[in-house]
This record gives C-alpha cells, sequence and structure tokens, in this order.
C-alpha cells in the first residue's frame, strides 16, 4: 500500500526554502531541492504554490507582512529600546553567519533588485523595517536612553546604512564573528546620542 504524501504547512515549507537559500546559489536553487529539504514532492509544491517563482514570491510576500510582528517580539524580549535595536542589528548579522552564505543572499538580492514584482516586496519590508526603528529610537529618547531632541528619522537611516554597510565590510575584512562587527559599529553611531551609560545597549 503506498503511504500517503506527508502534510506540512506554509511555514514548514518556508523554513525549507530559507535553509537552502543559505546553502545554495540562486542559480541552483530547485523546487526539487526545496521539496528534499521540506520532505514532500516537488508536484506538491507546485500544485501549492503553482511555480518556484510564485512560492519565493510568496515568502517575500510573507517576509515583508511579518516585520512589524519580527520587532514586536523583539520589543518583548528586551525592556530597552537600544537593546532591542542591538539584538536586530544581530539579526541582520546572521546573513553572514559565513562568508558562502552571506554571498548567496548577495545573489538573492540582485533578483529582489531586478525583478519588479520582488522588489515591491523588499521595497516593502525595507521601508517597514526603518519605520519599525525608528520607533525604537523614539522609544529610546522617551525612556531616556538617548538624548532629547535626536533627529531620529536620519538617526533610522543611518543605522540602516550602516548595519547593512558593516555586514558588508565584514565580509571583505572577515575579522572575528559579523554578529559583534555590526553591534560595535551600531554602537558606536549611537554613542554620540545615548544620554546614559545606563541606557547604552553594550553597558
Amino acid at each position: 500500500m503506498t503511504p500517503r504524501p506527508r502534510k506540512v504547512s506554509d511555514e514548514e515549507v518556508f523554513g525549507a526554502v530559507h535553509r537552502v537559500m543559505s546553502r545554495v546559489a540562486p542559480a541552483q536553487l530547485t523546487l526539487s531541492a526545496i521539496a528534499a529539504e521540506a520532505g514532500v514532492t516537488a508536484g506538491a509544491l507546485v500544485q501549492r504554490f503553482g511555480s518556484k517563482r510564485r512560492l519565493l514570491l510568496t515568502l517575500m510576500t510573507r517576509v515583508a507582512d511579518a516585520t512589524g510582528e519580527m520587532f514586536a517580539g523583539l520589543r518583548a524580549s528586551h525592556p530597552s529600546p537600544l537593546g532591542a535595536l542591538r539584538s536586530y542589528a544581530e539579526c541582520v548579522a546572521q546573513m553572514g553567519e559565513s562568508p558562502g552564505g552571506l554571498a548567496h543572499h548577495l545573489g538573492y538580492l540582485q533578483m529582489d533588485l531586478t525583478d519588479p514584482e520582488f522588489h515591491r516586496q523588499v521595497r516593502r519590508q525595507a521601508r517597514a523595517a526603518r519605520a519599525e526603528v525608528r520607533r525604537l529610537l523614539e522609544d529610546a529618547v522617551e525612556a531616556r536612553e538617548l538624548v532629547t531632541g535626536t533627529d531620529t528619522g536620519r538617526l533610522a537611516r543611518t543605522v540602516e546604512a550602516i548595519v547593512g554597510g558593516s555586514l558588508l565590510a565584514w565580509a571583505f575584512h572577515r575579522d572575528g564573528r559579523p554578529s559583534k562587527r555590526v553591534c560595535e559599529d551600531l554602537d558606536s553611531v549611537l554613542a554620540p546620542y545615548v544620554a546614559t551609560r545606563r541606557g547604552h545597549p553594550s553597558a
């Protein structure tokens, strides 16, 4: 008797996509590889999502939709707004756990930047993340972790630039762990605005 196909949730499929994407470049990403990672057949993925492109686009849409929820989780885990911001930087730095993994992420970023449908979602995610970073900075001002009068809009853009740029710089130099490098650079950017050492994320 033929066993019934294993049923998996969309979240399990998307988790499998993330794992495979961290291991292979875009040209090597196949529905068969994703299906094997998820423990289903490629045909089951086609039936559910239509194509590899549609699966990836659905994943990117989910990522953009979940940005606020992700930051809410960081806030819940950190009573300090700057602590939550530092944790966000560490999440970004996870893309650099290995030079090869970061190279794969940059390869997929090319698709995000050149394909209009993918770019629409990555832009939506980036704008949501910048807005959430600004909210954390505003909370930090209110909590007196940052000095009153801090231009949180401008500082949010700077934080956005330094977190991504620091990770790329780490890929060039590979000095220590990427999370340590990114957080050190974030602390340097925040240092002129920190009101008290008690509120500093590295204190």
